[in-house]
Order: C-alpha cells, then structure tokens, then sequence
C-alpha cells in the first residue's frame, strides 16, 4: 500500500460511520412522526371531537337546567371534600410512616395503600356489608336504640368512600416530596432549639406545600367525575351527580340530542380539568427546590405516645382495608342479605351460583380478551414513548410524552362521551373494540410512567458504547434502552391489564350488544338486587387484583426472597 492511499482510509471510514448515525436519526424522527400519529389519534382527536361538537351544537341552556346545576353543585362538593379529607389523611399517614418511629412502619405502609388497588365501585359493594341498611352493625344498633347506626346510603356516604379510595394517592405523593426534602434542613431546626415536632411544622410542612396542592388537584379532578360509587351509594338517596346524571341521559333518551347534550357537560369537565392541570403546572415551577441530603432524617420519637398512636393507626387501617373485605365474605356467605352471620345461615352457593352464572363468564372473557389486548397495545406504545422522552432530544419527544400523559388528569367520563362522538365516524359504534380504544388513550400513561421513571435515573454510557461500536441511534434505541426498560414494561403492561379488566366508568357508557365486561356484569347484579352475586363476583376481583397488582410491582430483591 502506497503512502499516497493512507489519508483516505480516516476520512472514508468516518464518512460510513456518519452515513450510519443519520440513517440512525432519521429512523428515530420516523419513529417519533408513527407514534406523533398514533397518539393524536387516541387522544388528541378524541378530545378535539367533544369540544368540536360542544361547539358546533351549543347546548348551553342544558347547564342552567336545575337538575344539571344540582349535578354540577353535588360533584363539586363531593369532589372538593372528599380531596380535602384525602389530603390531610394521606399526608397524616406519610408523616406518621416516614418521620416518626412508630413500630410496625412497613407492614402499615403496605395495609395502608390497599384501598388504592381496589375498584370504587367494589369498595362501594363492600361497604354496604359494613354501614348499609341490612348490614350486621346496623341491624345489632337498630335493635338496640330503634334506629341504625350510620346508613352509607347518601352525600356523606359517597365523601367518605372517595375519601378511603382517594387517600393513598396523596399518600404516595406526599411520601416521595418527603423523601425529596433535605435532612439537614430539619437537624439545622432542631440545633437551633426547636423540637421534633416543631421541626416538621416549621420546615417540612411549609415544603409539601405544591406536593399537598397537587395531591388536591389531582384528587379532585379524579373524583369530580367517579361513576361507580355515586350510583351505587348515591342514587339510593337521590344524590345525582354529573356522571350519574350523563349516564342517565345517554340510557334513558330523556333529552334532545343527547350525545351534544353530555358533550357540553364533557367539556366543561375537559375545561375544569385543564385549569386543574395549569394551576399545578405553574405551583410546581414555582415551588422551591432544595438540594437533597443523602443523610436520613432523624425519626420523630413518639415517646409515650408510640404504643397509643400505633394501636389507633392499626385499627383504623385495619377497619379500612379488611373489614370491607371481611364484609364482602359474608354478604358472599350469607343465604340472603340482613340474615344474622350464624353457621345455618352460611352456604357456598353464592359462590357457585355466581361463578357458573353466564352473564359474569361473559363480561369475564370479555373482560380478559380488551384487557390483554389493552395491556399489550399500550405495552408497546408506552414503550416507544418512554424511550423516546427520556434517551433522546428528538424535537416533539417530551411533548409526546405529555400527550400521552394528559388523560390521566381527564376524568374517564370526558373520554367515553369523546369515543361516542367519534365512533360512528371511525366504523366502532356498537363493537367491543371503541371499549378497547377508551382503554388505550385511559392507560397508556401507566406504561410511559413505569418506563420513564427508572430510565430517567439511568446513565446513558451503554447508549454511547453503542454508538461508538457503529450502532445507529436507532439501533442503539432498541438493543440497549428498551431492553433496559421492557421489565418495566412488563410491569407497567400488567397494571393496565388488572385496571382494565376492573374498570366501569368507560365500560358502562361504552356499553354495546355482546361486549359486557365484568365490571358492569356486577354493577348489574347490584342494580338488580343480586347482591350476593355481585358480593361473591367482588370478593374475587379485590382479591385477584390485590395479587396480581402485589406481584406486579415486587422488587427484584422482593421476588428473590420468597
């Protein structure tokens, strides 16, 4: 080889390299383009169709009507107090958990967020073991002084059972800004001579500040527009809100043009959504940011006060949790509702009769086949996204993610009534598959969040090795960070599943001939009065989806010590 022909071997070399990396980013812009596509698809025109519509067709009058402004004033109330409670419980309960040494911390923690994993309207079922009319508690008071105890049946009722089922999020919430909040902070209070107590009050509450405001906002949004608990404790007691009352009208054809009629009140849900959605946005940026310690705060220590606080912790965690599933056992157990629980009284025929009851196996194999469908579209959707926002700067990347991310600060009942807007003009009316649609635009954001999270803490140095192997970006994409992620995943995949085969809101309103799902298979027996089949079918799937879901989200470590 000829001296001559040495300087064209570098320049040749990194001219294929070049070649290579931009085939590479022009596949990730083609990727980011498909999945642009696809997520406008779900989620964008839906939603523009239900304001399109609300626009077009103005139905305005329809929220002065009395019964929409009963509706408009009882979700509110519902929504805004149930949040309130949940808030000052959750960051009560993470307070208690995560800054004091109250025994027992873990397993607590664990009980504590179980109402979390099952379905409001299963909770809804339960409860009435517990504080209904027929229920043990009420019928040994009403012997006693002629008049029950507490009926769930009601207002109060439906505050309360948001609350239990709302809890736990600001739980969690509160529980990763404390965690985010400097120890030093609090040792520098307490050097100064203030107490343990004082400490907190002093420093750490006024930092959960935007983690306790976004709790609020998330909670209240969530709950402003709940089907299953309203109908179930509400109605009972004539206590209608915006998402029974849009139930109604879509069911019974009382009103003109019902589909503009609940796509206005759609919208004003979208419209209080999203200025839910911008008050958190700006408090956050607004809020402070501190350098977090490595060192671990120093526990609160309880005293005296240990063994009295923790005895009354375990026994409201455990009325919350457990005494709804015991009651659900027995209302499963039981010949018929409002019989004393004695052995006589006890038969498994509830259970028998419910699990050969075709109806339910319907709405079960109907359930299983979306949710699985459901489970793997967002799999990989969520997938692509995650890796997407979190391992690359491609230009949309980040707004993608936050597309992807908007429904869940939608209320499910916007998304129904946009899917039944835009069904007949996509060929879905009255088929199965505008359930599964509804599902992928509610759920794909639990899998762009599992993936996310772990990716963002990652270094990106096996990307870059890679890359300077001769992988393109695309490649690189694909071989390292998603199989980084495809466990979470998995996980994330799994979660979607367990929620949709549960799910009622967007089942009920999405409702078509064969395609009844569980969930509404046992709002039906409910509603029939089949209340021990409803029970027994509830039982099950609080049970099933404690476990599953436990499974789901164990750690590494978890799995290998069993």
């Amino acid at each position: 080889m000829s001296a001559s022909s040495l300087p064209v071997v570098g320049p040749v070399r990194h001219r294929a390299r070049d070649g290579v990396r931009a085939r590479g980013a022009g596949g990730v812009g083609i990727l980011t383009v498909v999945l642009w596509i696809v997520v406008a698809a779900l989620v964008i025109a839906p939603l523009g169709a239900i304001l399109f519509l609300a626009g077009s067709s103005p139905q305005l009058d329809v929220l002065v009507r009395p019964e929409v402004r009963e509706a408009a004033v009882n979700s509110l109330v519902s929504a805004g107090a149930s949040a309130v409670l949940a808030v000052a419980i959750g960051a009560g309960f993470a307070l208690l958990l995560d800054r004091t040494d109250l025994p027992g911390r873990r397993a607590l923690r664990l009980l504590a967020l179980t109402p979390l994993l099952v379905p409001p309207f299963v909770g809804a079922i339960a409860w009435l073991g517990v504080l209904g009319p027929t229920s043990p508690v009420n019928l040994w008071w009403r012997g006693l002084f002629g008049a029950p105890l507490w009926s769930i049946y009601g207002a109060d009722g439906v505050i309360a059972l948001l609350t239990i089922h709302s809890y736990p999020l600001a739980m969690l919430i509160v529980s990763a800004a404390l965690r985010r909040i400097p120890a030093d902070l609090e040792q520098a209070a307490r050097m100064s001579g203030a107490g343990p107590a004082r400490a907190i009050g002093a420093v750490t509450l006024p930092l959960l500040r935007p983690a306790l405001l976004s709790s609020f906002l998330l909670i209240a949004v969530g709950n402003l527009a709940d089907f299953g608990i309203p109908s179930i404790i509400g109605l009972p007691e004539r206590f209608v809100t915006l998402a029974t009352l849009v139930y109604r009208y879509l069911q019974s054809g009382t009103v003109d043009e019902p589909l503009a009629v609940v796509a206005t009140i759609g919208a004003l849900l979208l419209v209080l959504a999203m200025v839910a959605l911008l008050i958190d946005a700006l408090v956050t940026r607004r809020g402070s940011e501190v350098d977090a310690s490595a060192s671990r705060p120093e526990p609160l220590p309880l005293g005296r006060a240990r063994i009295p606080v923790a005895a009354l912790a375990w026994t409201l965690v455990l009325a919350i949790t457990v005494l709804p599933l015991l009651a659900l056992l027995q209302q499963a157990l039981l010949r018929a509702p409002g019989l004393p629980l004695t052995p006589e009284n006890l038969t498994l025929d509830n259970l028998a009769k419910a699990l050969t009851s075709a109806t339910a196996l319907d709405g079960a194999r109907n359930s299983v086949m979306l949710a699985v469908m459901a489970a793997l579209v967002c799999g990989v959707l969520g997938l692509g996204i995650g890796v997407l926002a979190t391992r690359t700067r491609v230009p949309g990347a980040r707004a993608l993610q936050g597309a992807t991310m908007l429904p869940q600060a939608i209320p499910g009942i916007v998304i129904a009534v946009a899917w039944l807007i835009l069904a007949p003009r996509v060929g879905l009316f009255n088929t199965p598959w505008l359930i599964l649609v509804a599902y992928v635009t509610s759920f794909t954001a639990l899998v762009v969040q599992a993936v996310a999270a772990p990716l963002s803490s990652t270094p990106s140095s096996a990307e870059e090795a890679a890359r300077v192997s001769g992988a393109g970006r695309l490649r690189a994409l694909f071989d390292v960070s998603c199989r980084m992620a495809l466990p979470a995943a998995l996980s994330g995949a799994v979660i979607v599943a367990v929620t949709a085969v549960r799910e009622l809101t967007l089942s009920v309103l999405l409702l078509s001939p064969g395609s009844q799902t569980l969930g509404v298979a046992i709002f039906s027996f409910q509603q029939a009065g089949a209340f021990s089949t409803a029970a027994a079918w509830s039982l099950i799937v609080a049970v099933l989806g404690i476990a599953v879901i436990g499974l789901a989200t164990r750690t590494p470590a978890e799995s290998r010590n069993l």
